[in-house]
C-alpha cells in the first residue's frame, strides 16, 4: 500500500508565501514523477506543476510560473513547492500525486489520470 501525505496548508493574505510538503511511505516503488494538482468546487482538477524524479526537470502551469517553485528530496521520498506571491485565485485543496515508472511508458505529467496515487489534499486559502 501506498500512501502520500501533504501538510503546509493554510490561511493566508494575498502576497503571501506557503509551502506544501507531500511524503511518501508504505510499499517501496520507483518514483517517476511527482506533481502537484489543485481542485475548487464545481471545476475540473487543475495541473499546477510537477518534477521528474530522476533528472529532476520541473513543469509549471502557465498561472503559476514564476511564483511557485517545485522540488524533491529523493532520499527521502519527499517533495515541496513553495507558493510566493499568493492571490486569492490560488485558493483550492492542493493534492500531491505521484506516476510511477514503469518501462516503456510514456506520460503526460499535465493530465490526473497519468498519475498511480494521490494524498488527501491541503486546503490553501488566500485573502485578498
Amino acid at each position: 500500500q501506498v500512501q502520500l501525505v501533504e501538510s503546509g496548508g493554510g490561511l493566508v493574505q494575498a502576497g503571501d508565501s506557503l509551502r506544501l510538503s507531500c511524503a511518501a511511505s508504505g510499499r517501496t516503488f520507483m518514483i517517476y514523477t511527482m506533481g502537484w494538482f489543485r481542485q475548487v468546487p464545481g471545476k475540473e482538477r487543475e495541473f499546477v506543476a510537477a518534477v521528474r524524479w530522476t533528472d529532476g526537470n520541473t513543469y509549471y502551469a502557465d498561472s503559476v510560473q514564476g511564483r511557485f517553485t517545485i522540488s524533491r528530496d529523493i532520499a527521502k521520498r519527499t517533495g515541496s513547492l513553495e507558493m510566493n506571491s499568493l492571490k486569492s485565485e490560488d485558493t483550492a485543496v492542493y493534492y500531491c500525486a505521484v506516476r510511477e515508472f514503469r518501462p516503456r511508458s510514456q506520460a503526460v505529467d499535465t493530465i490526473p489520470g497519468e498519475y498511480d496515487y494521490w494524498g488527501q489534499g491541503t486546503q490553501v486559502t488566500v485573502s485578498s
